[in-house]
């Protein structure tokens, strides 16, 4: 029995790490089909979507097989629960990727005002948070997975500079309206990804730690702990 789930868990640490690889293959593609303008790249990315659900299938598969045949307990019960979450959390970036190249081909390329945006900035910290939070999951990386968490108010931060900015772009011209809109979207979206790197983040520290860090950040990252006033 114990052969049998090491063999189950081993494969679904082979799936896993090929999700992770596509996904964060996808969200790449997607940037650059954004910043280069390139419409054959985002049609890839969309086109490239059913192999992410594909292996989205397998790991759920696997890891149902694991609970049905086996009794993990401890750290392989926790990299099994949150191999189920990771997944999730993968098959939704690859999912926003496609948003992301879809409001490209709408516009078809970037308007004047692109670079007022703080969408290059956002592009850039989303795709370190999203690389980093997979190589945290990998190698079990505790600290790397604290960089993540912490980078998402800035994503949140930039998002809403964003909005900001874009509302007055729509303003001066009632032709930027639609593209405006299009970027509004990608900004929300990257910021749904950022999300999703912290949520895999968040089941680093659940896996090596065993700790559950979700709404904890000030205990359990920053050493803080919460007064009787934040609980009640």
């Amino acid at each position: 029995m114990h052969r049998l789930l090491d063999e189950h868990l081993e494969k679904l640490k082979t799936r896993i790490l090929k999700m992770c690889s596509l996904v964060d293959e996808q969200f790449q593609l997607a940037v650059k089909a954004v910043e280069e303008e390139n419409l054959e790249i985002a049609k890839l990315v969309i086109g490239r979507d059913a192999k992410v659900d594909k292996y989205d299938l397998k790991i759920e598969k696997i890891c149902q097989k694991i609970f049905a045949l086996s009794q993990p307990v401890a750290m392989d019960l926790r990299m099994i629960m949150s191999s189920m979450t990771l997944n999730t959390d993968l098959e939704r970036i690859g999912d926003i990727s496609v948003n992301i190249v879809e409001n490209i081909l709408l516009i078809k390329k970037k308007p004047e005002f692109y670079n007022r945006t703080k969408l290059p900035e956002m592009f850039s910290v989303t795709k370190e948070m999203l690389k980093n939070s997979i190589d945290a999951y990998i190698n079990g990386n505790a600290e790397l997975a604290k960089k993540v968490i912490i980078s998402d108010d800035k994503v949140d931060k930039l998002n809403e500079e964003n909005h900001s900015i874009l509302k007055e772009i729509m303003k001066e011209n009632p032709d930027n309206i639609e593209p405006a809109v299009a970027l509004l979207v990608i900004s929300r979206e990257l910021e749904r990804i950022a999300d999703h790197s912290t949520n895999i983040a968040e089941d680093v520290f659940f896996i090596v730690e065993a700790q559950l860090i979700k709404h904890q950040y000030e205990k359990y990252i920053f050493g803080e702990e919460e007064s009787e006033e934040d609980t009640d």
